[in-house]
């Protein structure tokens, strides 16, 4: 199980996460804003409160939240489409 250990929100809905191993990167938010509860994201000042939760997941205090073993795969696909793309 893959866990959080530091989330810091950026401009343009993007977050820097740090996993306990030392992996960090950059995740662009704005894809999972679908309408629901993801809408509350798009106000600025909602989207800086995130937090890590108690399942080491990035959550806001309406519920939404991002499990880290899902983060961590995200990025990692992402990042190896660039390098194909590259």
């Amino acid at each position: 199980m893959e866990k959080l250990i530091s989330a810091e929100p950026l401009p343009n809905y993007r977050v820097r996460v740090t996993f306990a191993d030392g992996f960090s990167d950059v995740v662009d938010i704005v894809p999972f804003i679908r309408g629901g509860i993801s809408e509350d994201l798009r106000d600025v000042s909602f989207f800086n409160r995130l937090f890590i939760n108690e399942f080491n997941g990035l959550a806001w205090e309406n519920g939404y939240d991002f499990c880290p073993n899902f983060l961590r795969e995200y990025i990692e696909n992402k990042n190896s489409a660039s390098l194909v793309e590259a």
